[in-house]
């Protein structure tokens, strides 16, 4: 029945037209129409709103409020002035006019005196009243005295009111009038009235002038006679007096230490330090002249002449020899009061000065040429052809400027060049390196990176990244070499340390490259052979030089870790076949101690080779706390090769280092000598064992891990078949064993976890809330509600934005409506207006027709 409403329930008739719809008046609401929101039961402390309502009322308040917000900003929106009232409390019904008078009134003086009297303090608060100070009319200074003469003060007088403005039968014609009839003469005309006013005027103001001159000299006497008077009564007490009066207090010693430091001399500020890459540029220029230098004097190229050197010139030197070049005074003479500088051409004064010379050679040769031929003339011959002879015999022999320059070029062609490109290959870094010393080699790939530096050129970093693994590889072919230039390695580290600094992540790639190459060979030589030997001493050389470079400490490195598992595979899977694998062997237990040092992380494949080399030693094997592993063998060919049962080896060894070169190869030996390199090795091996007490002392599983070596040293004591060197070493290892702290673990059960005993009490879940919200947390529940509020306030805003827009659609739609009213309207009227006219015109012209 709600649903089906008539049209006369509506207010419209059916038939009813639209223009009727909108002007018929409103009916009373109906009651199918009023909105009622029903309470199935009532809350305590809720507050309900909107009980009832009719429909359309909300919306009536939307439009109403959009209007009086929203379309007047729109109408607004090309509007720059605003008119502001900005009085104060004009709008506040809260204020009476008296405080709305007082607060205006204190913020006018706060205004006015907020700039003038901001810093005086004890200025009291002035008073006016039509502009004049209430304290000034307070004072009554004013008073009109009705004894005294000034009645008229401040009102012009007759006689000037009737000169200059006329009128009646005033004052002045009054006297006038007087005049004629006491003089019987006739009356004075206007212009001689205001003539005689004019001259008393003048002889006014001249008697005040004389009047204020007087006052003046009156007034400049008086002074003088005070002054007179003043030196008669001025008393100026004593210098001793005043002084006595107060004592100048002494400056302590902070005061002078401050006048000290005003007064002392200021340090002048220094040079900005320079950056990397200003550093690379003056190196590089640096280089750059001294190559073109070099050059000059290798092509035996002059200096240029523009260059001034300073000439040597001794401290007894008094310039006695100083000689102008060139005669450059000038005439001076003076023609018509005016000076005038003769100038000569130079030719003419070179012309003149070698005539002189000429005529001077002349008078002196005369009594020369009047000698006989016994005279000097005759001599003279034979000294022209005595020296005809030394000069062809110097032109035989070698200059000395030529020689030296000779030799310049010389040392200046075997001397290094300055300047290096950088190579792209392998082959051009060993030709520039072949055939040199191995300071010269430094020094060109010194110069090499100096040049190249990557802050002077883009490519420079790729070139320079190259350069590493070129000298990786250079350091490879030293190590191969026969015999090896470990000198050399041991300098050109230096260069691989700057440029690892420079490019750590081309470093890494390139020794990563070698260490890959190095163990697949070694994995491919134990696939076939089910064994490997011990790499050549190249790789020994890039896992040395790999720990020098990177850092050893870190529990994870992308160089050192690959080291530290390649080391222990060559430990592991390499096996002892000659005293050059020893060799190799003890010099990768020295490597793996220096990688550990500070980590002191625990190796047991180091641990394992120790105690092996120490039983292929002992004479006497016991086998009793130990276990050997692989790469040894208990029993075997290689079981006894450190073995020395020769007593003359014994007594004639002396302890001394393993060169590295035997690692590389071993020349042929004597059975004295292979057995004074057996003992060597042994010293070796129990130097590694102390140093490994040093590093893993601090071990709590320490005497666990050194109870094979202990065993394997008290067999070398008990057999007393080594040197005493090598047993007093065994002696001091042992006690240094025996001092080592025992970390003992206390005894403590099992940790096992307690079977829980059987309870009845039944588990409580608190259910928070019941639906889709079920089983969330407090946290979560606040999450989800902010999400649901958000995203209501969020349709909420766009649908008040879509209203919005609809509006303001209505409002520009209606504006164009009226004015294509308008339009219409005044079209409509122009059209009118020129029918009438039109109709006039005819109407006219008919007439003039017809007549």
């Amino acid at each position: 029945m709600g649903k089906t409403r008539s049209a006369g329930a509506r207010g419209k008739a059916p038939g009813a037209p639209a223009g009727a719809r909108g002007c018929r008046a409103r009916p009373s609401a109906n009651p199918f129409e009023v909105k009622v929101n029903r309470q199935k039961f009532q809350v305590l402390g809720r507050k309900t709103r909107h009980d009832v309502g009719l429909p359309g009322v909300s919306r009536a308040r939307a439009l109403q409020k959009r209007t009086q917000t929203l379309l007047k900003e729109y109408k607004e929106r090309d509007k720059s002035n605003v008119f502001r009232d900005k009085r104060f409390g004009e709008y506040n019904s809260n204020i009476s006019p008296e405080e709305k008078m007082v607060k205006r009134f204190a913020l006018e003086q706060q205004r006015q005196h907020e700039k003038k009297s901001i810093y005086n303090l004890n200025e009291d608060e002035e008073l006016t009243h039509y502009g004049q100070s209430l304290a000034d009319i307070e004072k009554h200074n004013d008073i009109v005295d009705s004894d005294s003469d000034a009645e008229d003060r401040g009102v012009l007088s007759a006689e000037l009111t009737a000169a200059h403005f006329g009128g009646g039968g005033g004052p002045l014609h009054k006297k006038t009038s007087q005049q004629q009839g006491e003089e019987g003469q006739q009356p004075k005309s206007r212009k001689e009235l205001i003539e005689e006013l004019i001259a008393r005027s003048r002889q006014e103001k001249r008697e005040r002038q004389a009047q204020r001159e007087d006052a003046l000299e009156l007034t400049e006497k008086l002074d003088q006679d005070w002054k007179e008077i003043q030196t008669l009564l001025a008393r100026k007490t004593p210098k001793s007096e005043s002084r006595g009066g107060k004592e100048k207090p002494k400056p302590d010693a902070y005061d002078m230490m401050v006048r000290e430091l005003s007064f002392e001399m200021k340090a002048p500020p220094s040079n900005r330090m320079k950056t990397e890459e200003e550093l690379a540029q003056e190196e590089r220029e640096r280089r750059a002249r001294q190559e073109a230098e070099r050059l000059r004097r290798m092509l035996g190229k002059e200096e240029d002449e523009h260059i001034k050197r300073p000439k040597h010139m001794s401290a007894d030197d008094l310039s006695d020899g100083f000689v102008l070049d060139k005669d450059d005074r000038r005439l001076l003479s003076y023609k018509d009061g005016k000076m005038n500088v003769e100038e000569e051409p130079s030719g003419e004064a070179s012309s003149s000065e070698s005539e002189g010379e000429e005529g001077k050679g002349s008078s002196e040769g005369d009594p020369e040429e009047s000698d006989g031929p016994d005279g000097p003339s005759g001599l003279e011959s034979d000294v022209q052809s005595k020296d005809g002879s030394e000069r062809t015999q110097e032109e035989q022999r070698p200059n000395p400027g030529e020689r030296s320059t000779a030799d310049d070029r010389e040392a200046a062609r075997a001397e290094l060049p300055y300047m290096f490109a950088a190579p792209e290959s392998y082959e051009e870094l060993k030709s520039l390196l072949s055939g040199r010393s191995m300071e010269e080699q430094l020094l060109v790939v010194e110069r090499i990176q100096k040049c190249n530096h990557p802050s002077l050129a883009v490519g420079n970093k790729a070139k320079l990244e190259k350069l590493f693994g070129f000298l990786l590889e250079y350091v490879g072919d030293l190590a191969t070499s026969d015999p090896p230039d470990l000198g050399g390695i041991n300098k050109l580290v230096v260069q691989l340390y700057n440029l690892c600094q420079m490019f750590p992540e081309a470093a890494s790639s390139a020794m990563k490259f070698v260490l890959r190459d190095a163990m697949h060979d070694m994995e491919g030589m134990v696939e076939t052979t089910s064994r490997a030997a011990f790499p050549g001493l190249d790789v020994l050389i890039y896992l040395k030089i790999a720990g020098m470079l990177f850092p050893t400490s870190d529990f994870r490195h992308p160089v050192v870790t690959p080291a530290l598992l390649c080391l222990s595979q060559l430990l592991t899977k390499c096996p002892i076949q000659s005293l050059q694998d020893v060799v190799k062997g003890l010099f990768v237990c020295c490597v793996f101690l220096d990688y550990v040092s500070l980590s002191q992380r625990f190796i047991p494949e180091l641990i394992n080779f120790l105690v092996g080399i120490l039983y292929i030693a002992a004479p006497n094997r016991q086998s009793q706390g130990y276990t050997l592993v692989h790469p040894f063998r208990a029993l075997g060919k290689n079981s006894e090769l450190l073995l020395v049962s020769d007593e003359e080896a014994t007594t004639t060894w002396h302890r001394r280092s393993l060169p590295l070169q035997w690692a590389g190869r071993l020349k042929a030996q004597t059975e004295t000598e292979a057995n004074h390199t057996r003992l060597s090795c042994l010293a070796v091996c129990l130097a590694l064992v102390q140093r490994c007490v040093t590093v893993y002392g601090a071990l709590p599983s320490f005497h666990d891990i050194v109870q094979p070596l202990r065993a394997l040293l008290m067999e070398h004591l008990a057999a007393r078949s080594c040197p005493p060197e090598l047993q007093e070493l065994s002696r001091s290892i042992l006690t240094e064993m025996e001092k080592q702290p025992k970390h003992y673990r206390p005894l403590v059960c099992e940790k096992s976890k307690p079977v829980p005993l059987k309870l009845f009490t039944p588990r409580l879940v608190k259910v928070l809330e019941f639906g889709k919200k079920q089983g969330c947390t407090k946290e979560e529940q606040e999450r989800k509600r902010l999400i649901h509020k958000h995203k209501r306030e969020f349709k909420g805003a766009v649908r008040e934005i879509r209203k919005d827009n609809q509006f303001l659609a209505r409002m520009q739609l209606s504006e164009i409506m009226e004015r294509d009213a308008e339009r219409k309207r005044k079209v409509k009227q122009l059209f009118n207006s020129l029918a009438t006219q039109e109709g006039e015109w005819k109407a006219l012209k008919r007439k003039k027709f017809k007549k």
